[in-house]
């Protein structure tokens, strides 16, 4: 009784207040009849759904060279036409010719092998084309528009398969990891040259 003497008053002015106070909205006991509290609907929060994952690839930067074989026979439009066609972007490139030790450098990692020799005459034979492919996961797709490294079993329509003339001249190179792709660009060019 005294309770409700309190919240009598208190009711009159805010009704929801002695119903919050007591737990009660528009009961039926006591307190609810001595202070009516209209229901009102309150809606469930909205179901939370977490944004739906973009399916595009990740914009790669690889590297890329047309090699002295391709070069020697005005392939490099060709070629690069190929590159295009499959959605990768030159970003940067320029025509030079080794010498023996820069090709020595840049194929250090093939030391070793009994190819090494050979590959730097032949990469110093003639003039190349280095540059820089940008697009949509950009090493594979050079490394699916290249082919295989032999001719014979690249897929029609690659480079490899319609330009290359043996395992050694096979026309073009391309990165075959993020590492190396930033290791090779940085040997031919510097970061202001690249302006895709």
């Amino acid at each position: 009784r005294l309770l409700l003497g309190f919240l009598r008053p208190l009711g009159s002015r805010f009704p929801w207040a002695a119903g919050l106070a007591l737990g009660v909205w528009g009961g039926t006991g006591p307190v609810g009849k001595a202070f009516p509290i209209a229901h009102t609907h309150v809606s469930p929060p909205a179901k939370f759904t977490c944004p739906k994952r973009s399916t595009h690839m990740a914009i790669q930067r690889t590297f890329s060279i047309i090699k002295p074989d391709a070069t020697k026979r005005n392939l490099t439009g060709a070629i690069n036409a190929k590159f295009e066609a499959a959605g990768l972007r030159i970003v940067a490139q320029k025509r030079i010719h080794l010498t023996k030790a820069q090709a020595g450098v840049f194929y250090e990692v093939h030391k070793e092998r009994p190819f090494y020799d050979e590959l730097c005459e032949f990469m110093a034979s003639e003039p190349i084309v280095v540059q820089v492919l940008e697009g949509e996961d950009a090493i594979a797709k050079n490394s699916e528009v290249m082919g295989a490294t032999n001719p014979a079993e690249a897929d029609e329509g690659t480079i490899r398969k319609e330009f290359a003339l043996s395992i050694g001249e096979n026309s073009v190179h391309g990165s075959d990891a993020p590492e190396t792709a930033a290791v090779e660009i940085a040997y031919f060019f510097a970061g202001l040259e690249l302006v895709g």
